[in-house]
């Protein structure tokens, strides 16, 4: 993964839009790492190989990014995305990494379901 280019992103975005698409979304901020702190609270959402369609894809901010993808009757975003990748098949795929580098939030679209 490379560092998100703002400009090519919203071009990844905009081939998406208007399609069925599958996504995966994914937030964590050290799930597994609760069984080394008792005191430490996680957190963290998932969905994958959801077909949604959206209407509009924006990717704002400075750095790090926030993406909101404007469905019929809602929003799906994600913010603190920091890397990118196209792949081969076509598959966006968008993360957020923290200080550490660890992951922190992920965003994914492609027209095929992900394995």
């Amino acid at each position: 993964m490379q560092p998100i280019d703002a400009a090519a992103v919203q071009e990844a975005l905009d081939r998406f839009t208007n399609r069925d698409v599958y996504i995966h979304l994914e937030t964590t901020n050290g799930a597994y790492a609760s069984h080394h702190n008792e005191r430490f609270f996680s957190a963290g959402a998932y969905i994958r190989n959801a077909r949604i369609r959206f209407t509009r894809g924006k990717i704002t901010g400075p750095g790090p990014y926030r993406v909101g993808l404007k469905l019929q009757s809602g929003w799906v975003y994600a913010e603190g995305l920091t890397h990118w990748e196209w792949t081969n098949e076509g598959q966006l795929l968008l993360a957020g990494h923290d200080y550490e580098g660890k992951l922190a939030v992920a965003l994914e679209l492609s027209d095929t379901p992900f394995a």
